[in-house]
């Protein structure tokens, strides 16, 4: 911790906290006022009318996906990153997106209805609970459906790829992650090159980072799935604190280490799985958000993980606000995944070398 952020106190910290969750609720309204059409939030509000179904029925739930997938990136993105003590570890080093991308890929080419169908069919097969879940509400978009079940299939190799025994090994799991991410972008440009050109446009843009307009049960699925994630985080935020000082350390202050890690790695492959599934790969959101408020709030996870949760939520948010304006004129909309990058490659390389200054 700098000197900086040892002088921070907790009241402004959490007053950092707050002025976030306002920003986010200001970048909503925005988001929901502002688009492709023009709309009248009073009339929106007034009565039922064209307002009103474009406010509820398309711009809330795309506002209301835009936040929860920023939100479980960027927590996620946190968490890795203090688990695996490595500032460079990313929501989409476990081998969870190329799961997804893989599963959503599939989907795209072969038309999606019959992968839909099969699917829903080993859904309610499960449990009632996944019948409901998956098969009822996320296999409304086959796409999703298959990204998701994608994302927990590669979850469970690289959990058994990584683990010895009883114990997860996290540097295994990584490797295992960056082989089988290796893996599956070989067999998706494989896939490419076969799919016919009338899918190929649909398969890049998802490919690129894309939320579209999702209906309501699919938003209600993604928030059930991350906030079981997001709880499981936070709930550990403060061994996080101490598995951040090496396995030894925690351990000699009473962690848990070998079941810590295990629900981590489980929770963040859970919160990734349902944001991939339904965003493709947006980048560097899990990377630049908490490295950008580490700066400000120090490494404390307590604090670090909500701040960044929020912080994901208002950035993406954003991104998507603009990914949908800045070619309005053209008739058009980019992937918000183009827009995470180009905002988050260039700001990665400013706090790398805000980063290098400090420590030479």
């Amino acid at each position: 911790m700098s000197a900086a952020e040892a002088r921070l106190p907790w009241r402004r910290r959490r007053l950092i906290l707050a002025a976030l969750a306002a920003f986010l609720l200001v970048a909503a309204a925005l988001a929901c006022a502002l688009g492709e059409s023009p709309l009248d939030l009073s009339a929106a509000l007034a009565g039922p009318g064209r307002d009103r179904l474009v406010l509820l029925d398309l711009r809330l739930p795309r506002v209301a996906l835009a936040a929860v997938v920023g939100a479980a990136l960027a927590a996620s993105g946190c968490a890795l990153q203090a688990l695996l003590r490595n500032p460079l570890a990313d929501p989409f080093v476990l081998g969870v997106s190329g799961g997804a991308a893989l599963g959503g890929t599939l989907s795209l080419a072969l038309g999606g209805a019959a992968l839909a169908d099969a699917l829903s069919s080993w859904a309610r097969a499960l449990a009632p609970p996944f019948d409901t879940l998956l098969g009822g509400v996320l296999a409304r978009s086959p796409t999703t459906l298959a990204a998701l079940v994608g994302a927990l299939l590669s979850t469970a190799v690289v959990y058994f790829a990584g683990r010895f025994g009883d114990r997860l090994s996290t540097y295994a799991a990584l490797l295992a992650g960056v082989v089988f991410n290796a893996l599956a972008a070989a067999a998706i440009t494989f896939i490419k090159a076969l799919s016919p050109p009338e899918r190929l446009g649909d398969l890049l843009y998802w490919l690129a980072g894309a939320l579209d307009y999702p209906e309501w049960p699919t938003v209600a699925g993604v928030v059930a799935f991350e906030a079981l994630g997001l709880a499981a985080i936070f709930w550990r935020s403060a061994e996080l604190n101490l598995l951040s000082l090496g396995d030894e350390g925690a351990s000699s202050l009473g962690v848990e280490v070998d079941r810590a890690r295990r629900a981590l790695f489980l929770a963040t492959s859970l919160c990734v799985a349902a944001a991939v599934a339904v965003s493709g790969l947006v980048g560097f959101v899990g990377l630049i958000v908490p490295h950008l408020l580490r700066l400000w709030l120090g490494p404390d996870q307590r604090l670090l993980l909500p701040a960044s949760a929020v912080g994901g939520a208002l950035f993406l948010v954003l991104a998507d606000l603009l990914a949908r304006l800045l070619f309005k004129p053209l008739g058009a909309s980019t992937p918000v995944g183009v827009l995470t990058a180009l905002i988050g490659g260039p700001a990665f390389l400013w706090l790398l070398r805000r980063s290098g200054q400090r420590l030479a």
